[in-house]
């Protein structure tokens, strides 16, 4: 009888670890993205910048703004730069494209998530228009030039003189309505 009670108590405790377990692999995303938020770590970059009419422009140094792609292994469409850097005056506004071309047979969605290297640098790299903010959704070989309007705030640091923007597409089309059609 004494048996039955310590076993009752241990499945308990046993259920509770695992509920525990799953709520905090739940939220373990928006943490890190409030902690990635609050510290600027991992170059999270925020989302579509306001610029004024009135943009004022340094003048005296550029810097040099590296693009790279990925691709999550899952995602088989094709993604890169149009140009692969661009040399920038900090508050200026600056455009170019990424193409993308879906070389499946069937609709697809995908998403681009960005990231900034140096760390310290994402907080001065403004993004005005980006194809980030949306997910894409293309059809079988379908391909597309998708633009990017920033602007490298003229405060940022004199030693960061080159910074590298990133984006790895994901796809997301389980997650969207497209997989139902």
């Amino acid at each position: 009888m004494e048996n039955d009670g310590l076993k009752t108590r241990g499945l308990g405790k046993l259920v509770g670890v695992v509920v525990g377990m799953f709520v905090f692999g739940f939220l373990l995303v928006p943490l890190y993205d409030i902690v990635c938020e609050v510290t600027g770590f991992n170059g999270k970059t925020s989302g579509a910048y306001q610029t004024s009419s009135q943009i004022d422009v340094d003048d005296s140094r550029f810097v040099t703004v590296q693009f790279l792609t990925n691709r999550n292994a899952d995602m088989p469409w094709e993604f890169r730069p149009k140009v692969r850097s661009m040399k920038v005056k900090p508050g200026q506004i600056n455009e170019t494209e990424f193409f993308v071309r879906n070389k499946t047979g069937s609709t697809m969605v995908g998403k681009a998530i960005p990231s900034v290297t140096p760390f310290k640098a994402a907080d001065y790299l403004h993004k005005t228009e980006c194809f980030c903010f949306e997910s894409q959704e293309l059809r079988n070989g379908e391909e597309l030039d998708m633009p990017l309007r920033f602007i490298v705030d003229r405060d940022i640091p004199s030693d960061v003189g080159r910074l590298t923007l990133s984006y790895t597409l994901y796809d997301i089309t389980e997650n969207t309505q497209v997989a139902f059609r």
